[in-house]
């Protein structure tokens, strides 16, 4: 009976702190970090708050909160920088290692600034405050959004509105995602803008999105305003790597710049799954997850270099010179189907005209209309990208052009396009697509002795690729000086040129002259005889 009252008594309950109350947000406003450590707000998000030790420091070093000296050793080694106790910063990027929470502590910090950040009360009636997670594209913003959704979800008397892409809460405050496009996020007053994996922005509108949406953006910050890039390293170039280089262990930097490995940032990640990895790829590995940029990946043409070359429009055909013509077929699904024409003029090379039909195409009307450009131009012959397939010969011989496969790849090309444009041999069309390809290359060292130069992965450069197949091809043309070509003639050809110059020095006619010249060579031809022992002999 005892046993059975036992089982029947109502456990006892829980001592769980209680709810916190809207007092507790707009008033007792704890930092981001007693934020973290309270059961009452992010502390149940984390399984185990001491492997986040390290992102603390972090926080701690953003918002200028006091650091205990192994705190501040390990500041000193993530920065390079000593410790300034108390300063904050309105600018920090942490390039960290793959797995290392990055989008955890983005979201964190999102909701930490929507709900205590006090923005509300700098808002005018009926405005609005944004926080923005921006990312190469709304999937990758979502994963913030979807962390900082699960915090505000904890307090639902807090939202507003849901949707896909934006929450609104009562205080005037909307977290929403946003696409690295510099036009998206004008016109917002801004609280904070999280830059997830801010150094693989790409963008097919500008070569250097990352700068282009953070000087758009960095107007639009209210006053105290945070703008937080979380990245991986990549290549040593672009906007990441020029702000890493810049303020990197400058103690007196207002920028601040975070290194860390994955280990460093989180600790439970297996260590011999990354030993693992970089013994597979040391490059690579090594700067996914010790957060190092890669030696081996440089900018391949620099844009000054590209825009210096371009210095004219489309040029119609003209008759007399023999034009160059180069395909990068495709399918019409994913890639452009590109077409580029070039001519060399004494050993200057000039891109003429390039097409570009973006998918999605019917190939087979594409093809008709490359080839009625490619006759007006009076190309016969067209070479093609090595891996355009035996349909694109059929395709083009039913219209009468033939098609022969590339002896080189697309990076191939490229190499030999380089010391043209470097030398200033190269005019190209005044095109930003065109410039924008050729920017997007990429320059990988491979062991050999032979770069690879292709685009970043996910990029195109189906125009670049067309272009400098034309362009090196047409420089591959002999262009003979008129000295060349004298010497180069036939014997009685040079006699012939020589005897018009003397006739027309004369006042003869020279048509005339070597009529009459034949006439008394047959006439004298048959009084020796020779005409008529030919007519025996037939």
């Amino acid at each position: 009976m005892k046993l059975i009252s036992a089982l029947n008594k109502a456990p006892a309950k829980s001592a769980l702190p209680s709810p916190p109350t809207t007092e507790d947000f707009s008033q007792n406003r704890p930092t981001i970090v007693e934020a973290i450590e309270s059961e009452r707000f992010f502390k149940p998000l984390f399984k185990d708050i001491s492997s986040w030790q390290s992102w603390l420091v972090f926080l701690k070093a953003l918002y200028g909160l006091p650091m205990v000296e192994e705190e501040q050793e390990l500041f000193k080694s993530c920065t390079q920088r000593d410790h300034t106790g108390g300063k904050s910063f309105e600018e920090a990027y942490a390039v960290c290692g793959r797995r290392g929470g990055k989008s955890r502590i983005a979201a964190v910090i999102a909701a930490f600034e929507a709900i205590f950040g006090g923005w509300e009360e700098k808002l005018a009636k009926g405005e609005r405050g944004w926080i923005f997670c921006i990312a190469t594209d709304r999937d990758q913003a979502k994963i913030v959004l979807d962390y900082t959704r699960s915090i505000f979800r904890m307090f639902p008397d807090l939202i507003k509105r849901e949707v896909s892409q934006e929450i609104e809460l009562n205080n005037q405050i909307v977290v929403a995602v946003k696409t690295c496009n510099f036009r998206a996020p004008r016109g917002f007053s801004t609280a904070v803008i999280i830059c997830d994996e801010l150094g693989f922005w790409r963008s097919e509108q500008t070569s250097n999105p990352a700068q282009e949406v953070i000087t758009s953006l960095l107007p639009s910050l209210m006053d105290g305003g945070k703008l937080i890039g979380l990245t991986t390293p990549y290549g040593k170039f672009g906007y990441l790597y020029d702000v890493w280089k810049e303020n990197f262990a400058k103690t007196e930097s207002d920028i601040l710049v975070w290194q860390a490995g994955t280990r460093v940032m989180n600790p439970t990640y297996s260590e011999k799954k990354i030993q693992k990895l970089i013994s597979r790829d040391r490059t690579k590995f090594t700067a996914e997850y010790q957060a190092v940029f890669r030696a081996d990946i440089e900018a391949f043409l620099p844009e000054e270099m590209i825009r210096s070359a371009m210095t004219h429009g489309p040029l119609p055909p003209e008759s007399g010179k023999k034009y160059i013509a180069f395909i990068d077929p495709s399918g019409g699904r994913s890639d452009s189907m590109t077409l580029a024409i070039a001519f060399n003029e004494s050993g200057r090379i000039h891109l003429a005209r390039t097409e570009e039909y973006r998918p999605p195409f019917n190939p087979g009307e594409v093809v008709e209309a490359f080839c009625t450009i490619l006759k007006a131009y009076g190309v016969r012959d067209v070479t093609s990208d090595r891996y355009g397939g035996v349909w694109v010969e059929s395709a083009f011989s039913k219209h009468g052009i033939r098609v022969k496969m590339s002896d080189l790849s697309a990076s191939d090309l490229y190499l030999e396009f380089q010391p043209l444009l470097a030398m200033r041999r190269v005019e190209l069309i005044d095109d930003d697509r065109i410039c924008l390809q050729f920017q997007a290359l990429e320059r990988q060292t491979r062991s050999g002795g032979k770069d690879l130069i292709t685009h970043y992965p996910g990029g195109h450069d189906d125009l670049s690729n067309a272009v400098a197949g034309a362009c090196v091809f047409a420089s591959r043309e002999r262009v003979w000086t008129e000295a060349e070509q004298e010497a180069h003639l036939p014997t009685a050809i040079k006699n012939e040129n020589a005897e018009r110059l003397l006739c027309d020095i004369r006042g003869e006619d020279y048509t005339e002259k070597k009529r009459r010249e034949d006439a008394a060579k047959e006439m004298d031809a048959w009084m020796t005889g020779q005409g008529m022992s030919r007519i025996i002999k037939r």
